[in-house]
């Protein structure tokens, strides 16, 4: 039955579910999946040799993150695949798929022998799998951010849509509690011969968890009338980078806002945990510990710049957020770096070794401090993360919008934010600098200030129901 496009008549059709039943579900399930993917990032220092043994465990920990950097690298290439199925077939069915790929290929690690046991077969396993769980998370953002967004009213979807963007660091906080309660109840040895696969095993409960959630939502409303009217696409892909307009909203999209984000993000969330352990020589649960914090403390706040976003529109918000990070990451990492434990060669090589109860010989090493740079660069994330969803998903019209959105935001987060751990530390390592890697955020941070300040329109309250281009119906809607 067709039902008059209208923002209101959406509103109410979505209070049968409830906005809030909606947002859990589909966060639940997308949080599940980054809890996943950096469930495999997380333990870079303790299973590396167990699949990569080399007699250098610094070019074991290089492999690691190379492999870990497949899985971001695939992303792009699922959400082609999941996009086109979720613009055809339905969100509802698509983000339904992605999760069970995810949640069976993040178990299945846990069950893998390692390089003692059967060879190179070991990281080439290991490798497959980690491209499964790329594929799938590329198809799961765009469908979760995609739902929420069109069951909300047009005038609170970032406040909406950022609780998807809060996903992702839960995701990430969630893993970190994990390892550690294994760890610390296991202890150190048991840990690293068999307790870390405790944590992979886990995601399979709560991928059963969410299924169960997820199976009792309806279809997007949107989608339905689309549906109904004869109106969905039956080339996405064509459709979506065919159209030279929309091919150019796409490449806009990736270089003026979600390529800083993703950098943001990754430095912020993920290269500060590898550069506390890899070069400032923290142990690993302080170091795990110092993220989980600052995680903690700064979450709330994509929420506050998802409800900003909604009163002073996208772009603001990600622009600033780039221009500032850009700037302050060079003086936050000098800081950070002044605040280690170790100063002596000698005792830098027992915490290298792992050595238990080496006590810190800095008089300015302070856990606090270093909570405290985190936090500040989680600041930064929350810019540029809480609006996206809502940015992304008002570029593009309902029946090519999972498909369109999805490529911007998986190349940006993909390729040049899940990039950064291996790029930043291979140009450390490289070059002898500890503060190579920052180049690379630095320079992706003011390439999207500059694009997106210059040809990236702001957007809120646009109406999505509409099949009018973006760009034309910015100058009625939103203020340049």
């Amino acid at each position: 039955m067709a039902v008059p496009v209208s923002v209101p008549i959406l509103q109410t059709d979505a209070k049968p579910q409830g906005i809030a039943r909606i947002i859990i579900a589909s966060s639940v399930g997308t949080m599940i999946e980054w809890y996943d993917f950096y469930l495999f990032g997380s333990l870079t220092f303790v299973i590396a040799p167990y699949f990569f043994g080399t007699k250098d465990p610094g070019q074991s920990v290089l492999l690691w993150l190379a492999t870990y950097a497949t899985g971001f690298l695939v992303r792009p290439f699922g959400a082609l695949v999941f996009g086109r199925v979720g613009d055809i077939v339905g969100r509802k069915y698509t983000f339904l798929v992605t999760m069970t790929i995810m949640g069976l290929s993040t178990a299945a690690i846990g069950l893998l022998p390692g390089l003692a046991q059967i060879g190179v077969l070991a990281p080439l396993l290991l490798v497959g799998l980690r491209l499964l769980e790329g594929l799938a998370l590329g198809g799961e953002y765009g469908g979760a951010a995609t739902y929420v967004a069109e069951n909300s009213p047009a005038n609170r979807r970032g406040f909406f849509t950022s609780f998807i963007q809060i996903t992702a660091t839960f995701g990430l906080f969630l893993s970190l509690i994990v390892i550690l309660v294994t760890r610390n109840t296991l202890g150190s040895a048991a840990f690293a011969d068999w307790g870390w696969r405790i944590p992979f095993f886990f995601s399979a409960l709560l991928v059963l968890v969410s299924m169960y959630i997820r199976f009792s939502l309806r279809e997007s409303p949107m989608y339905l009338k689309l549906k109904a009217d004869g109106k969905t696409s039956k080339n996405p892909l064509r459709e979506s980078f065919g159209n030279p307009y929309n091919r150019r909203m796409v490449l806009l999209a990736l270089f003026g806002a979600t390529a800083g984000q993703g950098a943001i993000w990754y430095t912020g969330q993920f290269y500060s945990s590898t550069f506390l352990q890899n070069v400032m020589k923290v142990d690993f649960n302080t170091a795990n510990t110092i993220v989980a914090v600052a995680l903690l403390l700064g979450t709330p706040l994509f929420v506050v710049m998802g409800a900003l976003s909604d009163r002073i529109g996208r772009k603001p918000l990600i622009m600033a957020g780039c221009l500032i990070a850009a700037i302050a990451y060079l003086p936050i990492y000098t800081l950070m770096y002044s605040a280690r434990p170790f100063l002596e060669p000698a005792k830098v090589a027992l915490a290298q070794a792992q050595i238990a109860a080496v006590p810190p010989d800095n008089p300015a090493y302070s856990p606090a401090l270093l909570i405290a740079l985190i936090f500040v660069q989680v600041v930064f994330v929350t810019m540029v993360y809480g609006p996206i969803a809502a940015f992304l998903v008002e570029l593009f019209p309902t029946k090519i919008r999972y498909t369109s959105m999805s490529l911007p935001y998986h190349f940006g987060n993909g390729w040049f934010g899940g990039l950064i751990p291996v790029l930043a530390t291979a140009l450390a390592t490289a070059t002898g600098n500890l503060y190579a890697g920052l180049l690379f955020p630095i320079a992706i941070g003011l390439m999207t200030f500059i694009v997106g300040s210059i040809w990236l329109r702001n957007t809120r309250n646009v109406d999505l129901a509409s099949e009018t281009p973006v760009g034309q119906a910015l100058s009625s809607t939103v203020a340049a």
